[in-house]
């Protein structure tokens, strides 16, 4: 401990003499650990190490309580991004499935349409029919009317089964 005592060791380096043989912050260093050491120490000497000693904890303590502190503000802030995160990936989580649904609509739709449109096809062929002769000119009429609800009830029954099934929200 008497070794961490930095301003020790500054002020007894930029000393050119000091009181005994050895410089004064080796006291307490093991090297010197020799019975004459020990026995020329004086009681002041002593007081003013433990002193030294006893301030040298205060201030490992205090750093010790600040570094700990920044440690507890910096496992807060970690705890808070990764709760942002889970937030942020929640919405996009919703988002997606807002687009899965809308892609559903989609894809239903282009499948009626595509139904629908095959009686335009059908009609479009250089075919002769029996309802192109005179007098019959109303059943294109009619057909493409029937075929316009036949698509919009396969519609509305594939969302209604998406609904039941809870694929698509209300």
């Amino acid at each position: 401990m008497a070794d961490l005592y930095l301003s020790r060791k500054l002020d007894a380096s930029s000393s050119p003499t000091s009181s005994s043989d050895a410089p004064y912050w080796l006291y307490g260093s093991p090297n010197t650990g020799s019975k004459r050491h020990k026995s020329s120490r004086v009681s002041g000497t002593t007081v003013q190490r433990e002193n030294d000693v006893e301030e040298l904890e205060m201030l490992l303590e205090a750093y010790f309580m600040q570094i700990d502190g920044t440690l507890n503000k910096l496992a807060t802030l970690r705890e808070y991004i990764d709760d942002t995160e889970d937030y942020i990936n929640i919405q996009l989580d919703n988002h997606r499935n807002q687009l899965i649904q809308l892609e559903l609509f989609i894809s239903v739709g282009t499948v009626c349409m595509s139904l629908y449109s095959l009686v335009a096809a059908i009609f479009g062929m250089n075919i002769p029919y029996t309802w192109k002769a005179p007098g019959h000119e109303h059943v294109f009429k009619w057909v493409v009317i029937f075929g316009g609800m036949v698509c919009a009830s396969l519609f509305l029954s594939i969302v209604s089964y998406a609904r039941r099934k809870g694929l698509v929200g209300s």
